[in-house]
């Protein structure tokens, strides 16, 4: 696996960095939920962001969003209403204040919607990295065994390059973390943040 990407074939594509799971007074905020290894990653990311702008790479946000049903409240899957009871009306609806990117990192050049975990299921992104001539994601966000891994597999599947970030991604425990790193080992490069940015500037040397 190439310890290298060209950033104008490449897209940064971050999971997930969303007001509703990081700002305070988003859903998961208002509910108590968080991590301070979620919190830190747009100040993080938004370095690498600027590289890949500057070397000619494309910023990609994939954010999850809950289709408002009949009378505004969300068509939501059995088990996340089981695992997050606190979800309901307005909570990750589209053109609402939660749902948006964070503000660190916004504007992003794309934005995808999805309605699951991957960003490729039932999502316009493959149509874009294709349209764009774009064949590696450089991967990021949250949760790391969650939107970010499945993203992943599903860019393995259709032969995209991946280079996932480290530091960059986050779960809620980090030896969920670690292990998703480990279990994910085999199918694309891993980077740090860091390596990432040494990456795009060299490339727009």
């Amino acid at each position: 696996m190439a310890e290298t990407f060209d950033p104008r074939r490449t897209a940064l594509l971050t999971i997930d960095l969303q007001n509703d799971f990081l700002h305070p007074e988003g859903a998961y905020g208002r509910a108590g939920q968080g991590a301070d290894s979620i919190k830190a990653l747009p100040e993080r990311i938004a370095p690498l962001r600027d590289a890949m702008r500057a070397a000619g790479g494309t910023y990609i946000s994939a954010q999850f969003t809950l289709v408002p049903g009949p009378g505004g409240e969300p068509l939501i899957a059995p088990h996340l209403k089981k695992l997050r009871p606190f979800l309901g009306t307005g909570d990750f609806a589209p053109g609402a204040f939660g749902h948006d990117l964070v503000e660190t990192l916004a504007p992003a050049d794309y934005t995808v919607e999805k309605v699951a975990y991957s960003a490729f299921y039932q999502t316009r992104l493959e149509f874009i990295l294709r349209k764009l001539g774009i064949d590696t994601l450089v991967i990021g966000g949250i949760v790391t065994n969650g939107g970010v891994a499945s993203t992943v597999r599903d860019a393995h599947l259709r032969d995209i390059d991946t280079v996932l970030l480290s530091d960059g991604s986050a779960a809620f425990k980090p030896e969920v973390h670690e292990a998703t790193l480990t279990s994910l080992g085999s199918l694309g490069t891993q980077m740090t943040c860091a390596g990432a940015i040494a990456v795009a500037e060299e490339a727009a040397r």
